[in-house]
């Protein structure tokens, strides 16, 4: 595939952040780690591959503004720019030895987005989409399952942990959806799994209470692959809201649809 000047540099400033993280993914008996709040730990590999990201892209795109998991909003000079930035989607896995990881990288353009690269270091796995460009795979074209029945799907949600969330309502959810389909999985990482719905290895997803760096990236990879993101009713309020919606056609209408009459 031939990347766009934008996509380059996203795309080096990912591999970049992503070099780090392995070589601290394979040194974890070495790794400080402090608390951030229950059930959510944040390691040193984590805000170093933000600074090399905010570093790589404010050098490559001044003036950009930034959303950030550790640092936050970082108001730019130009103010219809601004990256949402994951250094480390999966920090839990990651501080288990588990290597589904990723760092997220999206670009916000006057309220669109119109570019998101997600990369796993421990394997190497990296998707890029460019908004009316496609979606690729370590530069293979990829596209949403075809799939169009509820019980021939699997499907990713997110799980509510310690400190963040309503169990309660996340129990509902999963009430609503397992009993409907194939299989539910939660992997621990939402920008990966908005790749695999991309790429067709998962054919839905439902999530709730992210955050826009979770996100950001894994809504163009989607789109870009041909499927459907919204929030849980069917809107545009992702970024905002943190409910998330992602699938095929079929898949993206069922899992509405189960929502509805939760």
């Amino acid at each position: 595939m031939l990347r766009s000047p934008l996509m380059n540099v996203m795309v080096a400033a990912v591999l970049k952040a992503g070099k780090g993280l392995k070589r601290d993914f394979g040194e974890l008996e070495n790794l400080q780690v402090s608390a951030k709040g229950p059930g959510d730990f944040v390691s040193v590999a984590d805000k170093k591959a933000e600074r090399t990201l905010h570093q790589e892209l404010e050098r490559a795109r001044p003036g950009y503004g930034f959303v950030m998991e550790e640092t936050g909003v970082v108001e730019g000079a130009d103010k219809t720019h601004r990256w949402h930035i994951d250094p480390l989607d999966g920090t839990t896995n990651f501080l288990h030895g588990v290597p589904f990881f990723a760092v997220s990288v999206a670009l916000e353009r006057e309220g669109l987005l119109v570019a998101g690269v997600v990369y796993n270091p421990a394997t190497e796995d990296l998707f890029v989409a460019e908004r009316g460009k496609g979606a690729f795979h370590n530069e293979r074209r990829i596209r949403v399952s075809g799939r169009r029945l509820m019980e021939d799907s699997m499907v990713g949600m997110s799980l509510a942990r310690l400190g963040r969330g309503q169990h309660q309502t996340n129990l509902a959810d999963l009430g609503a959806v397992m009993g409907k389909v194939a299989g539910v999985r939660n992997f621990g990482a939402t920008a990966l799994d908005l790749a695999y719905v991309a790429s067709g290895r998962l054919d839905g997803l439902a999530s709730r209470w992210l955050s826009s760096w979770d996100l950001a990236a894994g809504i163009v990879l989607v789109r870009e692959a041909g499927g459907f993101v919204t929030d849980i009713r069917g809107g545009d309020t992702m970024l905002d809201t943190g409910d998330t919606v992602a699938g095929n056609e079929a898949i993206h209408k069922g899992l509405l649809g189960l929502f509805a009459k939760a």
